[in-house]
């Protein structure tokens, strides 16, 4: 994948469009080209799928319902051999559904119908995530007044610094792993207390309540450490 100029440069990047509804792509076209991205366009999975290969686009948007291949099969041979953002738009809207995305390696899903500013938003965090892979990355990693400290395991809240418990630190660095991004329930348990553990969901809950009692100004309607219910938590990152 060719890096893009700078951190900012999120307007001209590449953007795979991998959908059958010829109104939807001409919706998005219209869209996504108004706002200076530049766009390719595959009407069936198999097409996607070379084009990706072929393009090396920045980001995929992926219908689940394509002619010839389930989204959800495209999804997991893509995760096989590259990284590259995808947003999935489907008109499945079960939260097993989205689940079942995220897990097989989608970064981020939306229902339709969406809203365009939403769809806008989840591009440019995905992108800039993307991005900053593409660049030395720092230890240091700081949202609203927290900042963390990763070389050193350490937060800090306004400078002064926050006493985590072990737990606590690992599902925060994960979160911050994959900020801006959903990440499953299933695949923040197996990650902090193994694979026995997927279906204990009341401890994500308890750890997350005291998270945001140590780092969110309003611990009851968090800002930045967001629950997508049924399915996971998401580190919200600015826009």
């Amino acid at each position: 994948m060719t890096p893009m100029s700078s951190p900012d440069a999120l307007p001209g990047a590449l953007i795979l469009l991998i959908e059958d509804d010829t109104q939807i792509r001409r919706f998005l076209r219209t869209t996504l080209t108004n706002s200076g991205y530049r766009l390719l366009e595959a009407t069936s999975g198999q097409e996607g799928m070379r084009l990706v290969s072929t393009q090396h686009p920045d980001l995929i948007i992926l219908d689940l319902g394509l002619p010839d291949v389930d989204g959800l099969d495209v999804t997991e041979q893509l995760r096989q051999w590259t990284s590259t953002p995808i947003i999935v738009l489907s008109a499945r809207d079960k939260e097993g559904d989205k689940v079942q995305a995220l897990d097989r390696g989608a970064d981020d899903y939306l229902t339709k119908p969406f809203g365009t500013e939403e769809l806008l938003a989840r591009l440019r965090v995905s992108l800039r995530h993307r991005q900053q892979t593409l660049y030395v990355e720092t230890p240091v990693f700081s949202f609203a007044n927290v900042r963390i400290d990763l070389e050193h395991r350490q937060v800090y809240v306004a400078e002064a610094e926050v006493h985590l418990t072990p737990i606590e630190y690992k599902l925060l660095t994960i979160l911050v792993r994959y900020a801006g991004k959903v990440v499953t329930q299933k695949q923040l348990l197996k990650e902090i207390w193994g694979p026995t553990y997927e279906k204990e969901t009341h401890y994500l809950r308890i750890y997350m309540g005291q998270l945001r009692h140590k780092l969110e100004a309003d611990p009851a309607q968090p800002r930045w450490l967001i629950t997508e219910p049924g399915v996971g938590y998401r580190l919200k990152v600015d826009e």
